[in-house]
C-alpha cells in the first residue's frame, strides 16, 4: 500500500511539475520530449558506442579499486603469511613486532629477524633465497603498509598492549589472514572502544598530543 501510495504521490508532482514548467500547456512537454526521442534514435550507434564506453572505464575503474580482489591486501615483495606463521605456527606477534611493547611503533621486522629461522628452515626455498639478496645488499625488506592512522593522532601500541588489548581487536583475525587488507582507522573505530572500555576520551590526553 505505501508503494502504491508513494508513486501516485510521485506522478502527481510530475505531472504539476511539466504542467507549471509549460505554464499550463502539457502538449508542448510531450511535442518537445517526442522530438527528443527521435533525434536519440537517428544517433542510436553513437549513443551505443558511447554508454560503451562509459561502462567500460566504470567497470576498469570497479575492478581496479572495489573489486573482491583488492581488499586481500598489496601483494608484498615476500609473500609473508600470516595464517602460517601466527596460526599454524603459533608464533607471537612480538617476536616479528619487537618493539610494540616497548615504544610508539610496533616495528617491522627486519631481515635478520626473517634469517634467523629460515636460515634453517626451507633455507633453499626461492623467497628465502630472496631475503638473501636483501641481506646480502644490505637493503631493508620493502613491505608495504596496510594499516593506516591519519597523521594528526599519536597513537601508542605501548599503551594498548600494557593493558592486556589483543592485537585482534583493532586488527581483526590476522592469524587467519595470508594477505592483509589494507585498513584506515577513523576516530568512530576507537572512540566506540574507548567507551566500551571505559577508557580515556580527553582529546588532547587520549590520541591528539
Amino acid at each position: 500500500m505505501e508503494i502504491i501510495i508513494t508513486t501516485f504521490t510521485l506522478i502527481t508532482i510530475l505531472v504539476l511539475v511539466v504542467i507549471i514548467g509549460t505554464k499550463g500547456r502539457p502538449m508542448v512537454f510531450i511535442t518537445a520530449l517526442a522530438k527528443e526521442i527521435s533525434i536519440l534514435a537517428m544517433n542510436k550507434a553513437a549513443l551505443f558506442w558511447t554508454g560503451l564506453g562509459i561502462f567500460l572505464v566504470f567497470g576498469f575503474l570497479w575492478f581496479f579499486y572495489a573489486s573482491p580482489a583488492t581488499r586481500i591486501g598489496p601483494e608484498q615483495p615476500i609473500p609473508f603469511s600470516h595464517r602460517v606463521h601466527a596460526g599454524v605456527k603459533a608464533i607471537q606477534c612480538q617476536f616479528c613486532h619487537p618493539y610494540v611493547e616497548r615504544s610508539i611503533f610496533p616495528g617491522l621486522p627486519p631481515v635478520e629477524k626473517c634469517l634467523y629461522c629460515h636460515n634453517y628452515i626451507i633455507a633453499n626455498f626461492p623467497w628465502i633465497q630472496k631475503e638473501h639478496e636483501y641481506f646480502n645488499t644490505q637493503t631493508p625488506t620493502p613491505w608495504k603498509k596496510v594499516f593506516y592512522v591519519p597523521e594528526h593522532v599519536f597513537f601508542r601500541h605501548l599503551r594498548h598492549v600494557k593493558k592486556n588489548i589483543e592485537c585482534q581487536q583493532c586488527h581483526g583475525q590476522i592469524q587467519t589472514m595470508d594477505r592483509i587488507p589494507a585498513k584506515r582507522f577513523k576516530m568512530g573505530f576507537c572512540v566506540d572502544c574507548h567507551k566500551q572500555k571505559e577508557a580515556n576520551l580527553g582529546c588532547w590526553l587520549a590520541c591528539h598530543n
